[in-house]
């Protein structure tokens, strides 16, 4: 009888390979609140403590339901083992070890001996296990600290109080993405990094690799046949420069995509894909495939009931990308933490635009703080590069604090941002002050159409005007020079009949009608602004205590056909930017 594996699916989906094992399901589990085990010699012994061990459903995380643990209260440590059997068959080559995401500082430990360490609670990581394995059965632990009021750790929506409040909401701990092994051959390809270049046809494929002498490449589209090439590899790296004739072009709700195989001369080979797509940012706005493009964007939490950060299924992801495009948005921003990977894919073939976030918290934005933010940052970009979908990177997000090394830090992530990817817009801090960015975004949550009207003819006549507004005393130095404006938060209207003590932005509309009218004047101010590239309302869904979403958390509808029909009209409407 086949085993019902959660969250089955191949969870890199960039990055393919047929032989793997899925390592998700039941894992004997322990919560180490005195953080003594690694005293005690838990990744020796046979079992954790008998009376305090349990079983968790991994990739869940503790707090959720879906782990069958559902534990809310502060978790510092936690452990996990489980058993695998392997064969002399798949123990050929090499094997890898991969976690999705763990958060957030963790020790794996294959057979007893220690394999490797990881800090970061939303990069994926491998290791290398080969030397740890033997036919027959291993055992693998997983030990994860996690401190979200450290002051230290990148750590998103996470609540660093008891409950959830306002816009922070249940925490996550531990192993909260897919955890699967790889078996390669002892030469095989690590890494690849896939930049199209529209006008010039062609697509830059770039390789690394753990020894092999010579990389070949084929790129197809619809299963026919495009391009090949070959390089010789210079140490462990190898760039393959190959032609793309009448490319056709990704493009929103138009999602062409080209396969890649890629093979090494030592026998491994890798699938992947990448959209011939261009992204310019200009004066006034952000061109794709060379058109004005205004931004119809909606905050994305993705958040889950039931799974907290881990979606329950991988149609969820989808799911979630169709009730937004169903409403006439175009993208997303994917808010406060780096998305699980299968996330983006439906993006990418769905033909869904999106900013891509860290988890940080400007709170943290200090000396000791920022290089746990920065390296894992690197790992998520490095990640996420090759993903169409994405059009820019925000690795701050609303930075209002002037002390210790703010502005240093602030620039430095840009910096680094642009340094690996110099083909996307960068916004420094979302919302925040801004020191070194590519468009100047504003999050502005005026409640009033009208009013909102009157801050935005102020802006035309002076730039910073509708940001002084909102952030008057914690923005006083900001840097404006000229850059394209993106209101990239408004709305967020509270609206829940149900849940009076619910959170949300503004007065409660008086009905339906009036959420309806509010929702369209707000869109239709910022579709006509001659300044403004685009919107992002938030936000997709209700999460928690915070009711302003368009749909309820458990993505049933909150509104009657009627209002969903008001949104989409507002938002398919005519924008000031896409006539020029």
């Amino acid at each position: 009888m086949k085993q019902n594996i959660p969250r089955a699916e191949y969870p890199r989906p960039q990055f393919v390979r047929d032989r793997w094992m899925n390592l998700n399901g039941p894992w004997q589990f322990y919560m180490d609140f005195d953080q003594c085990g690694i005293e005690h010699e838990y990744f020796r012994t046979a079992n954790f403590p008998n009376e305090q061990s349990t079983s968790i459903l991994v990739p869940f995380c503790p707090e959720s339901t879906l782990s069958g643990i559902g534990y809310k209260d502060f978790i510092p440590a936690v452990w996990y083992r489980r058993t695998v059997t392997l064969t002399e068959e798949q123990l050929t080559g090499r094997t890898l070890l991969h976690f999705g995401a763990v958060d957030f500082h963790t020790t794996v430990w294959v057979n007893g001996q220690k394999v490797g360490e990881h800090f970061g609670g939303y990069a994926s990581f491998t290791f290398d296990v080969t030397a740890y394995l033997k036919p027959c059965e291993n055992e693998i632990v997983v030990y994860a600290e996690d401190d979200v009021r450290s002051a230290l750790q990148p750590s998103g929506k996470q609540s660093v109080t008891l409950q959830s409040k306002g816009c922070a909401y249940s925490r996550t701990t531990g192993i909260w993405q897919t955890v699967w092994l790889e078996f390669v051959p002892i030469e095989y390809i690590s890494n690849v990094k896939i930049t199209p270049f529209v006008c010039e046809k062609r697509v830059l494929i770039e390789v690394e690799s753990c020894g092999g002498k010579e990389i070949a490449a084929q790129v197809l589209f619809a299963d026919q046949k495009i391009a090949e090439a070959t390089a010789k590899l210079f140490g462990n790296r190898a760039v393959l420069d190959l032609v793309i004739p009448a490319p056709i072009l990704w493009d929103v709700g138009t999602p062409n995509l080209y396969d890649v195989i890629l093979t090494l001369d030592g026998g491994d080979c890798v699938r992947s894909y990448f959209g011939m797509r261009s992204v310019e940012l200009k004066k006034d706005g952000l061109y794709l495939n060379g058109r004005p493009l205004y931004m119809r964007t909606i905050l994305d939490q993705g958040f889950y009931p039931e799974g907290i950060c881990t979606a329950p299924s991988d149609e969820a992801l989808k799911k979630d990308i169709e009730l937004s495009m169903e409403l006439g948005f175009n993208g997303a921003r994917f808010h406060q933490r780096a998305f699980e990977e299968r996330s983006l894919y439906w993006a990418d073939r769905l033909g869904y635009l999106v900013w891509a976030e860290s988890a940080y918290n400007p709170a943290r934005n200090s000396a000791d703080a920022f290089p746990y933010f920065l390296n894992e940052w690197i790992e998520i970009v490095q990640r996420d590069y090759n993903h169409p979908c994405i059009i820019g990177w925000m690795p701050e997000n609303e930075t209002f604090f002037r002390k210790d090394l703010h502005e240093a830090n602030q620039i430095a992530g840009y910096r680094v941002t642009k340094q690996m990817d110099p083909y996307r817009p960068v916004i420094d801090a979302s919302g925040g002050v801004h020191f070194e960015t590519d468009l100047f975004d504003v999050h502005e949550y005026e409640q009033d159409p009208t009013k909102l009207r009157q801050l935005l003819k102020e802006m035309e006549e002076s730039p910073s005007a509708c940001y002084i507004h909102h952030y008057k005393d914690a923005c006083r130095r900001n840097k404006y020079e000229g850059q394209a404006y993106w209101i990239s938060e408004y709305g967020g209207t509270f609206w829940n009949p149900d849940q009076k003590n619910g959170w949300g932005y503004g007065s409660t509309p008086k009905s339906e009608a009036e959420f309806a009218q509010r929702y369209a004047g707000l869109t239709t101010a910022l579709l006509e602004h001659p300044r403004i590239c685009g919107f992002c309302y938030t936000q997709l869904t209700d999460i928690e205590q915070e009711q302003n979403g368009l749909y309820k958390y458990d993505r049933s509808k909150k509104f009657s056909n009627e209002v969903y029909d008001a949104i989409r009209k507002a938002n398919t409407g005519a924008s000031h930017f896409e006539k020029k």
